[in-house]
């Protein structure tokens, strides 16, 4: 019996390296075609590599002057390389947000091979904002456990002492109104009660870890919220299958994501009257990514994303802490447990706002 040959290696692919990279890096042709496109452009973009690759990255420049000029230029070889600033969209839609990069278009030895990197002027900004608020939220959170355990105890003494003094009442002309005083006392202090339980909720429960799939959460979540607003609001999917299954928390994952499109649906109500309203759901594969200082090699990205009105510009830098709200009537509580939740998975919450467009980012380690 002869042994089987085993079979050659595989060649690595030749730009495969440029997946090392933080930065956005293409191997494009003269006229902008996509050969290759690196996991940073990839998650820029919002799209499979496949979808960027094969597509002109011309598409995504709102002004394609500059970068059609130094295609040409370093193709023919007049320059070797060409350095420019300009704006690149982050996703397909014209009416996607812009990003300001500086552009280095270079030679590689073949003529018809032109290699596009994009360096985002706003990637260091964006970091320390992301280190920042996850410091934040670490200190917020510990003085907010601690602060819930401080009002608890002397809640429970005024809830006993206004039910004892109800006992105590005697049957006069003033009884009714005095009964109603204490009933008062009674009712305010379980609403306190509540509103700590909420605060302490994610720190008391365990958490039940399993295989968890980010789109049986997310159509889970769209279920739900779909039966709450039958008309006028559509819940679009867009999601990457690739994904694989993670190990996490369900339930907990699921309140996560709720209390994010609950918010998102609560700030559309005009856009619902008018019928126009729309939350997107989109799932994507991160690679190379760092959360709170680590660095993870795969990550999945869940962007919830609404037309509504945006966050108020004077609480953009304070929508997870807990208290606070864009909304009359809103606990401000709903951001502040998606986050704690998030951040028991290794993840973290982002959010990008402006008028017409809000896009909160979940980001989660995948093994």
């Amino acid at each position: 019996m002869t042994a089987k040959t085993p079979a050659p290696a595989q060649a690595p692919h030749p730009y495969q390296a440029f997946d090392l990279l933080a930065t956005l890096v293409a191997v494009v042709q003269p006229d902008g075609t996509c050969e290759f496109a690196n996991t940073a452009v990839e998650t820029l973009f919002n799209l499979p590599r496949r979808a960027v690759q094969g597509s002109n990255l011309l598409e995504w420049f709102p002004d394609t002057g500059r970068l059609v000029e130094a295609l040409e230029g370093v193709s023919r070889n007049d320059f070797s390389s060409s350095r420019f600033d300009a704006q690149i969209r982050r996703g397909p839609r014209a009416h996607d947000d812009v990003l300001p990069v500086h552009v280095i278009v270079s030679q590689t030895d073949d003529p018809q091979r032109l290699v596009i990197e994009l360096i985002e002027n706003a990637q260091q900004s964006r970091q320390d904002r992301e280190e920042r608020t996850l410091d934040q939220v670490r200190s917020t959170k510990e003085l907010t456990r601690n602060l819930a355990h401080e009002i608890k105890n002397p809640l429970g003494g005024i809830r006993g002492a206004a039910q004892l003094l109800a006992l105590e009442l005697q049957p006069t002309e003033l009884w009714m109104e005095l009964e109603e005083y204490t009933e008062v006392i009674i009712h305010e202090a379980d609403r306190l009660q509540s509103l700590v339980d909420r605060l302490l909720a994610p720190h008391r429960r365990a958490q039940v870890v399993g295989d968890v799939n980010i789109h049986e959460i997310c159509e889970r979540v769209r279920t739900l919220v779909q039966a709450q607003y039958p008309r006028g609001l559509k819940l679009q999917r867009d999601y990457d299958i690739s994904l694989p299954d993670f190990r996490g928390d369900r339930e907990q994952l699921i309140q996560a994501v709720l209390n994010i499109v609950q918010n998102a649906a609560q700030v559309l109500h005009e856009r619902i009257a008018a019928g126009d309203a729309v939350i997107y759901l989109r799932t994507r594969v991160a690679r190379q990514v760092t959360i709170g200082k680590q660095r993870w090699r795969l990550a999945l990205e869940l962007h919830i994303e609404d037309n509504g009105p945006g966050v108020p510009e004077e609480i953009k830098d304070r929508i997870f802490f807990p208290l606070v709200s864009g909304r009359d009537g809103g606990s401000g509580l709903g951001l502040t447990l998606a986050q704690t939740i998030a951040q028991q998975h290794q993840g973290m919450i982002d959010c990008d706002s402006q008028p017409g467009r809000t896009d909160f980012r979940i980001t989660l380690p995948l093994p």
